[in-house]
């Protein structure tokens, strides 16, 4: 509207300046006859000028909302070079993903300072958790977030909705869910919640990041005392379980022995426990280290003696 402004102007002075240079106007001289062409030269700047506020370029990312005389229009101008109405206002609004992060430390999100959401559990605990949104505008309802909230969306709806939906959602899980094996449940709890707020403001949600959990000192201890009792009782389970095996390994190879000497002692018989003496006999009376050998011959147990004549 800048620009309009400035055409008109433009385009009054060089219309009065043509106007007035008609009138002859006595002791003038050459001042009046420069009425006239200045007068052509202003309303030809006008003209120009009106002429560029024809004209705008949308970056890459921005989303152009068109304003005639207050009036918010539907369609939206995307990136690229357009012509538009030198009447109508072109209000740029950010078309790409953005973060809004609520963090306990400083400089970390957009508030200076802690920024964390503290919460109650469904247990009663008090905990903080540190979170970022991450959501964009889109190109059908820019148009409607800027006549609702204008440029203001993150601190009139990202900001409390956000804030307001990890409350409630909290409120559905114990300390210790948000601190271990449930904490993806209650992501999704609070997606599905914003997502929900969102939409009826003309806000499309991407995701939800939670950065941290932080449990009173007393809670946390107990969680790490818990978590290491269980992992300590998984640990006994498996020297447990170690140990049957191991029981079971010897159970086996015991009635594995206990089948073969079964085995054996079955076909021990009186003549092959002879023949295996015999043969013994005979390699020992071989042996050059051997230099008597006294043996059994009958059932009177009389001697039998070898003489080793090599030695």
């Amino acid at each position: 509207m800048g620009t309009l402004l400035l055409a008109a102007i433009l385009l009054l002075v060089g219309l009065g300046l043509i106007i007035s240079s008609r009138a002859a106007v006595p002791g003038l001289g050459a001042a009046a006859t420069l009425r006239r062409p200045v007068g052509l030269v202003a309303i030809a700047l006008a003209f120009v000028v009106v002429a560029l506020g024809s004209f705008v370029t949308v970056d890459a990312g921005q989303l152009g909302v068109k304003v005639f005389f207050g009036r918010v229009e539907s369609d939206v101008l995307e990136n690229g070079f357009h012509v538009i109405n030198p009447l109508t206002e072109v209000v740029m609004m950010d078309g790409r993903t953005q973060a809004y992060t609520m963090s306990g430390k400083i400089n970390e999100g957009q508030v200076q300072g802690d920024d964390a959401i503290s919460v109650l559990s469904g247990d009663g605990l008090t905990l903080k958790l540190e979170v970022t949104v991450q959501y964009h505008l889109t190109a059908s309802t820019a148009p409607q977030v800027y006549k609702s909230l204008a440029n203001d969306y993150v601190e009139r709806v990202v900001r409390p909705e956000t804030r307001a939906a990890l409350r409630d959602a909290a409120v559905g899980f114990q300390a210790t869910d948000l601190y271990s094996v449930r904490r993806g449940e209650f992501v999704n709890t609070v997606k599905e919640k914003l997502t929900r707020a969102f939409n009826t403001r003309g806000i499309a949600l991407e995701n939800v990041l939670l950065r941290d959990v932080v449990l009173p000192d007393k809670v946390r201890a107990a969680i790490d005392e818990k978590i290491a009792a269980e992992q300590e009782a998984q640990k006994m389970q498996y020297v447990l379980q170690r140990e049957k095996q191991e029981a079971e390994r010897k159970r086996v190879e015991a009635a594995g022995i206990s089948d073969a000497q079964t085995i054996i002692a079955g076909s021990l018989t009186n003549q092959y426990l002879q023949y295996n003496y015999i043969s013994t006999l005979r390699e020992l009376v071989k042996s050059n280290n051997a230099t008597f050998v006294i043996t059994p011959f009958d059932q009177k147990l009389t001697p039998m003696l070898n003489l080793n004549q090599g030695n």
